[in-house]
């Protein structure tokens, strides 16, 4: 059974850093293509980042620069560090995994940006 789990958001100043991680269990992160997402109220569900089982990464236009996705293969963890975070990068973060075609996903953990 897959389970994702988030931690590290909080309340930041615009400005400010702060790094997600997502521990998972129940699926070896570095043979699967692992993934951030961002909903903030009101809005879709939109991706941030993801990273292959290559170890490719990819970034949403409006976090290049800012956001970095990294994996630590031997704690089964991912991690999503923002850097330079503006009041619109306020939204609940999830952490995503595919297999099998499907995406499973963690609990989410809140960022909010101040002004």
């Amino acid at each position: 059974q897959v389970q994702l789990v988030e931690s590290g958001g909080g309340l930041v100043q615009a400005g400010g850093s702060l790094r997600l991680s997502c521990a998972a269990s129940g699926v070896i992160v570095s043979i699967n293509t692992m993934a951030w997402y961002r909903q903030a109220p009101g809005k879709q569900r939109d991706l941030v980042a993801h990273i292959t089982s290559g170890g490719s990464t990819s970034y949403a236009d409006s976090v290049k620069g800012r956001f970095t996705m990294a994996r630590d293969n031997a704690k089964n963890t991912v991690y999503l560090q923002m850097n330079s975070l503006k009041p619109e990068d306020t939204a609940v973060y999830y952490c995503a995994v595919l297999t099998s075609f499907k995406w499973s996903w963690g609990q989410g953990t809140q960022v909010t940006v101040s002004s």
